[in-house]
């Protein structure tokens, strides 16, 4: 396009959407920047207001103050400058002034009358009066497992290569080692890559012995930023299991990371770690990355900085089960999870059977504010590994939610001025649908370990798209019956549902852990029959499907016209996106795969048990 057809009006800016506009504004959808000259306007999302004529200092990512006008930024980084820009550290982006040119990465800098190469950063707009430009964007960080917030598997990223192979190098950006056994999904923002593992290969020989880690790597090189150790609990293996590291992902807001812990504690971290020091009301990290049984270990430069911690076994009565698995969604001021309870060592009983199974904590605090009050725990034929996902039903938000004895709930979110209340708030299901109305409701657990009847389980998220719920469950993978769906509900309505709102319902092979991943028309699943299902999305027909050679943990991602999978045997599996079944890419990799394969900044990372490669063209 020629640059000079910007000035007649707002255009509207493709990838991490930014939009520069030169008389007026208009909010954007996305990762959203809203710049205007003369007068600023409140931005949605990402709350980035700008205002003329002053200058203050920007917190966020080393992004220096320039000039005249800036301002104080909240979540993703922006500095507008008037006359002149300088220089900012981060991710290599230069777009010269009077004219536009093509971005890489996810970072902008638009400058009138001069400019200077940038190193990094988030986003730096200069303007000059009326000579407003924009530079098109073609990748965005993915800051949660899943989209926000319908948790769809899916990634507008284009320019993803067909193929690549880590032995040769052939697109590869880099490899990093993890530990030994890593079973979270990588998130990706503001530069950096978090992803849990365990400490099978220690980073930092003052921590040693087996521990919940999540590592922060730099999104350009694949150097390890800092990392957050979680010590083992010892109570009981079945609370904490033995090697399996820290297998919750990550959610980003801003500069604040989320995530559970191996030790059901969520924790709330400085996404910049101890470089900027020791920021926040907590401050006692020595005490927290120690086992209780020793003597502190001194915090060092590679240790994640904590802002706040919350115990749910001490603070909520849960009971954790083998691994906490757990994707915060973030809603206003509010954090909803998945509290991870479940049965006890005998897999037969539940030792708390009043704990909750959702939560509400309030993300600057960490202040638990409501859990439901739908008494689950009693029914939970294993544990609480579904996260929940929201969307707009009927004009308003709703919440859902697959607890762990098989139904789907659907609630109300908090009003955003909630307030703390004693006792704790306990909120009640407005919409509810029973995945397998047919299986056992009563003394549940003597049903442990019987291939042919059981309760079912759902261990991936329900998914919003286009108006329709899809969800995939069945028996449970390790303890129940062989018979597994892929579901297509009608998500409105109030009460329960079960009886009238099912559109479809498919079987898959025996036991699934797979989120659905639905676009144009199509949804894939997998299972552990090592079967990619590919369906008809308003129907269920199965429109093609593939043996692949290992069974699936993870999810399948659709992204730049691609479907990506791997499995547990270390298959690696590139498909063209569509009706016709074409196989575009296979490659063995060095570990099975638990991850789901995520895309990020023109960057598909795939994660295996030992390795994370950052996969470009």
């Amino acid at each position: 396009m020629n640059p000079l057809h910007r000035l007649r009006g707002n255009t509207a800016v493709r990838g991490s959407n930014v939009l520069v506009a030169p008389l007026q504004s208009r909010p954007i959808r996305g990762s959203d920047v809203l710049v205007a000259p003369l007068q600023s306007h409140p931005v949605r999302s990402s709350d980035v207001p700008v205002a003329p004529l002053q200058s203050h200092p920007v917190r966020g990512s080393d992004v220096p103050v320039t000039p005249l006008q800036s301002h104080p930024v909240r979540g993703g980084d922006v500095l507008v400058a008037p006359l002149q820009s300088h220089p900012v550290r981060g991710s290599d982006v230069l777009v010269a002034p009077l004219q536009s040119h093509p971005v890489r990465g996810s970072d902008v800098l638009v400058a009138p009358l001069q400019s200077r190469p940038v190193r990094g950063g988030d986003v730096l707009v200069a303007l000059f009066a009326l000579s407003l430009f924009s530079a098109p964007l073609s990748a965005a960080d993915h800051a949660q497992l899943g989209q926000a917030w319908t948790r769809n598997q899916t990634s507008a990223e284009t320019g993803l290569p067909d193929s690549f192979n880590p032995t040769n190098r052939h697109h590869v950006r880099w490899s990093v080692r993890l530990g030994t056994e890593s079973h979270s999904s990588p998130v990706i923002a503001r530069g950096r890559v978090l992803i849990g593992t365990n400490n099978g290969e220690p980073r930092d020989a003052r921590h040693q012995g087996d521990r919940g880690v999540l590592m922060c790597f730099h999104e350009a090189t694949g150097e390890l930023a800092w990392q957050l150790i979680a010590p083992k609990r010892t109570e009981d293996p079945y609370l904490d299991w033995p090697k399996s590291g820290l297998s919750s992902p990550a959610t980003v807001e801003g500069n604040r990371v989320y995530v559970v812990t191996s030790r059901g504690e969520v924790v709330c971290l400085d996404l910049d770690g101890m470089a900027n020091g020791n920021d926040g009301p907590f401050q006692d990290e020595a005490r927290l990355h120690s086992p209780a049984d020793q003597p502190p270990i001194p915090t060092g430069p590679l240790d994640a900085d904590v802002l706040w911690h919350t115990d749910l076994t001490r603070d909520a009565g849960i009971w954790s089960h083998d691994a906490a698995h757990s994707s915060i969604l973030i809603h206003g001021d509010h954090l909803y999870l998945n509290s991870g309870t479940g049965v006890d060592n005998t897999h037969k009983k539940i030792r708390t059977p009043d704990a909750p199974s959702l939560l509400v904590l309030d993300k600057k605090t960490g202040k638990i504010l409501a859990r439901d009050d739908e008494n689950i725990a009693p029914r939970i034929f294993h544990c609480t590994w579904s996260s929940p996902s929201m969307a707009k039903v009927d004009g308003r938000d709703r919440l859902f939610f697959a607890g762990g004895d098989g139904v789907l709930y659907g609630f109300a979110p908090l009003p955003q001025d909630f307030k703390a209340r004693d006792p704790l708030h306990r909120f009640k299901a407005e919409w509810k649908f029973d995945f397998d109305p047919e299986a056992p409701k009563d003394e549940i657990h003597r049903y442990n370990s019987n291939k042919a009847v059981s309760p079912s389980n759902i261990y991936g998220m329900p998914v919003w798209h286009e108006g329709r719920l899809y969800v995939a469950g069945g028996g449970d993978w390790f303890w129940g019956k062989n018979a597994a769906w892929l579901k297509c509900i009608d998500p409105t309505g109030k009460g329960d549902v079960t009886a009238t709102h099912l559109r479809w319902s498919t079987p898959l092979g025996r036991h699934t852990m797979a989120t659905p991943a639905v676009q144009d028309g199509l949804v894939y699943a997998a299972d552990s029959m090592r079967t990619l299902h590919c369906l008809d999305a308003r129907t269920g027909a199965t429109v093609w499907a593939q043996e692949l050679r290992g069974e699936a943990w993870g999810s399948a991602l659709i992204a730049d016209n691609k479907v990506f999978i791997g499995t547990r045997r270390g298959d690696f599996w590139v498909f063209a996106h569509g009706r016709e079944k074409k196989i575009l890419h296979q490659v063995d990799l060095d570990s099975p795969i638990s991850a789901t394969p995520v895309a990020a900044n023109k960057t598909l990372f795939v994660a295996t048990m030992r390795t994370l490669h950052a996969i470009a063209r």
